[in-house]
């Protein structure tokens, strides 16, 4: 259960620091619908932040640095996940070749984690404030805490939807 719940933690950080950089790096359009607290990820985080214009000038800069990078690897994962679904086309199930499509996917996974992470810290250490610096850790600690409330409600089953009549 401990594992299993530190496995849930972890993907949850991972999606919630991703969306994050993510909305760093597509600029004043954002995310569309899918930025937090109501508006484009950029836009939000423009607020939050009260980035400048500069300073948005700074974030597209070093996204443009890091493009190739992270286009190769995204590129790798869509073609594993299209081999997967290959692999499994009409109920077939070969857990070998599964299972190393599943580990390819890992490494691209992970190769697009240190990806977003190197983009991050250049972004916070080169571009914000201290005092943004602050707010955007403020940010992460509201994020762990809705992570944690979500692993609460996953550890008493309380996250569970009521059964389909």
């Amino acid at each position: 259960m401990k594992t299993k719940l530190l496995v849930v933690a972890s993907a949850m950080a991972l999606l919630f620091s991703g969306g994050t950089m993510v909305a760093y790096a597509q600029g004043p359009e954002g995310m569309g619908h899918h930025g937090r607290g109501g508006g484009s990820g950029m836009a939000f985080l423009g607020r939050e932040l009260n980035l400048t214009e500069p300073q948005k000038a700074q974030v597209k800069t070093i996204m443009q640095a890091n493009h190739a990078k992270m286009k190769t690897v995204m590129q790798q994962m869509a073609q594993n996940r299209a081999a997967l679904l290959a692999a499994t086309a009409r109920g077939a199930y070969d857990p070998l070749k599964i299972q190393g499509l599943a580990n390819q996917q890992a490494a691209s996974q992970a190769q697009m984690i240190m990806n977003r992470e190197t983009v991050r810290h250049q972004i916070y250490t080169q571009v914000l404030t201290p005092d943004q610096q602050a707010k955007a850790e403020q940010l992460r600690t509201q994020e762990i805490n809705h992570i944690n409330e979500y692993l609460q409600r996953m550890a008493t089953g309380t996250d569970v939807p009521p059964p389909a009549e």
